[in-house]
Formats: C-alpha cells, sequence, structure tokens
C-alpha cells in the first residue's frame, strides 16, 4: 500500500455494484501498515456478506471501533464476534445505554444489543482514547454551532423520560500515518463543523482527510437539512484544506449541494467503495 491508508466501503445506504447490498448503515474496513481495523458494523449480517465479495477476511480485522450507540453502526456487532475471535473492540462508555428515535408510529429503540453484555473483549473510552501511537479515538466536542436538525428525532432516557440525546456516546477514530491524518466520523451527530474544530485542536491542524456522514438527512428521506444551513456547512469546509470522502446520513441531494461549493475536494462513497489516502 506504499504506507497509504487503504479504506473498503463494506457497508453504506447505497451500492456500486447490483452484486453488492446497501441498508441504512456503515461499515468501513481500513487497512494501514501492519493492521486491519473496522469502522463500525452496519446494521446487521450485510457487512460480513459484502467482505466475502470483496475479498476481506473479517477474521483478520485487529481491531472495531464502534462510533456510536446506534443501532445501524452496531448492529453487526453479534455477527462479528462470531467470525472474529480477536480483535478488541473500542466502545464509548455510554454506547450501550438506551437510544431511541420518534418514528410515525411512535417511540422505536434503535440502541446496542445488550444481550451482548458483559464481554472481555470490550473496551471502553471516555472523552478519548490512545489506541496505540498513531490511532485515537475522542469524543469530546463541545462547539455547537451548524448542530445537525435531524437530531431532533432521537432521544434518550432520564430516568422513565425521553429527553433529547446529548451524543455523548459518540466517538470519532483518528488515524496518522505518514505525516497525514484521517478522521473518521460515523454520523457526525454532533456537527461535522464542530468534529473537525474540534480535531484541529487536539492536533494543532486540520486533518488531510475527512470520512463520513454528516447527519444531513433522515433514515427515510422524511427529514433533510434546510438548504441554507447545508451551504454553511460547505463554506466551512471550503474554507479548511481538508479533502472529504461523505456518506451513509448526508443525502444524495445534501451531497450534491455541497459540492457545488467544494467541486472536488468532497466525493461520496458507496458500498464496494475502495479509496487510498
Amino acid at each position: 500500500m506504499n504506507g497509504s491508508v487503504k479504506l473498503t466501503v463494506l457497508s453504506e445506504n447505497t451500492s456500486v455494484s447490483e452484486t453488492l447490498e446497501s441498508e441504512h448503515g456503515l461499515s468501513i474496513y481500513i487497512e494501514m501498515l501492519g493492521q486491519h481495523i473496522l469502522f463500525d458494523t452496519g446494521a446487521g449480517h450485510l457487512f460480513k456478506r459484502n467482505a466475502e465479495k470483496l475479498g476481506v477476511d473479517l477474521a483478520t480485522v485487529d481491531r472495531l471501533v464502534i462510533s456510536h450507540g446506534h443501532y445501524d453502526h452496531g448492529g453487526g456487532l453479534r455477527t462479528f464476534l462470531e467470525v472474529n475471535s480477536r480483535a478488541k473492540i473500542y466502545l464509548h462508555k455510554q454506547a450501550f445505554e438506551p437510544h431511541f428515535s420518534r418514528r410515525t408510529d411512535g417511540i422505536a429503540s434503535i440502541g446496542l444489543d445488550n444481550t451482548l453484555l458483559p464481554n472481555e473483549r470490550f473496551v471502553y473510552c471516555g472523552d478519548d482514547y490512545a489506541i496505540d501511537e498513531n490511532i485515537e479515538v475522542f469524543s469530546r466536542v463541545e462547539s455547537k454551532r451548524l448542530f445537525p436538525s435531524c437530531n431532533t428525532t432521537l432521544f434518550m432516557k432520564r430516568g422513565d423520560a425521553f429527553v433529547p440525546d446529548d451524543f455523548a456516546h459518540e466517538q470519532n477514530l483518528v488515524i496518522q500515518q505518514n505525516g497525514k491524518t484521517v478522521l473518521i466520523a460515523g454520523c457526525a451527530h454532533k456537527g461535522i463543523v464542530n468534529i473537525v474544530d474540534a480535531c484541529k485542536d487536539r492536533l494543532g491542524q486540520y486533518p488531510d482527510y475527512v470520512v463520513g456522514g454528516f447527519h444531513l438527512s433522515g433514515p427515510r428521506g422524511n427529514l433533510s437539512e434546510a438548504p441554507d444551513v447545508v451551504d454553511a456547512i460547505g463554506e466551512y469546509l471550503a474554507s479548511t484544506p481538508s479533502r472529504y470522502y461523505t456518506c451513509h446520513c448526508t443525502g444524495m441531494e445534501n451531497y450534491q449541494r455541497l459540492k457545488r461549493i467544494l467541486g472536488e475536494r468532497i466525493q461520496s462513497l458507496s458500498t464496494g467503495d475502495q479509496i487510498s489516502l
């Protein structure tokens, strides 16, 4: 790989081929020098089936990072545990708390499978956690500008009451290799602008590449961020030196709007895409 970081998308809302399945979910296989990392598992078994078709051996994964406690990112945890007997699994310490979504027929649970607990392979992370000298996760994102409005349908519980999710359980992955930095976000529930800012504050510079969903669209296409907000996000992203690869909860219409601002500095990812950074 010549020292690059290679990403293979195993699960996403769209697909590059009819032979590869898609779903509302995200799973990315990461190869870097001497290491194999899985970022999220999608909603169920689909990431495993696509991995087999793409020649990815999940049994060789060294580490699994779960971005946050929603089923579309960690619903395949049981499947992963069945096919991989050795990888440590890095989750935020609040990832297994109950999480919910408001739908037309009421409030639905969208959290992780608590029957998987306890498990000695789970590593619970706090505000930041160094996995090794080149890989870390962080969840401390304090700025609240351009906060996704699609979050208004997402809840957690305090006692018996449903309250707006504060997304304390959301963590972001940072990989540094050969002088380049890759930031990978799952859904960017805390706002992609805020997450990029937080990464810059941590590192003292912007990441070279940013990968992930921007949470500008709802899972069933019934919600979408206001066009002027999408434009403001695009203007901010364009002011940074980073290149962006977006997917999952950004939405194709919003992606096209961002692309009019960022041009070739932003690309969309689908199931089956492979990129080297």
